[in-house]
């Protein structure tokens, strides 16, 4: 049993280190988003198909842009859909 003044806890505490958001395309030297690959483009939406702001993905104002432009051209073409209940 626990000791008095001794804590005890059935899972470790969560402890809230917040990682250094940072955009990918930078990192990984990409320069072009392409609209035909789908699968990737799957990262940057939720689960309903709405693109995920800035804030969650990390990504570069400029980039945020160019998935955004590639998400909509993809969804024009039928690769992506608007809206959906369960994508991922």
């Amino acid at each position: 049993m626990a000791q008095q003044g001794e804590i005890r806890y059935l899972t470790p505490p969560s402890v809230d280190t917040k990682k250094k958001k940072y955009c990918r395309f930078k990192k990984s030297g990409i320069k072009y988003v392409d609209y035909k690959d789908p699968e990737f483009l799957k990262k940057f939406l939720n689960e309903q198909g709405k693109i995920l702001p800035r804030r969650i993905t990390g990504n570069s104002l400029k980039f945020q842009r160019r998935v955004a432009q590639a998400v909509k051209r993809s969804r024009h073409l039928a690769m992506l859909p608007f809206v959906t209940d369960l994508m991922k």
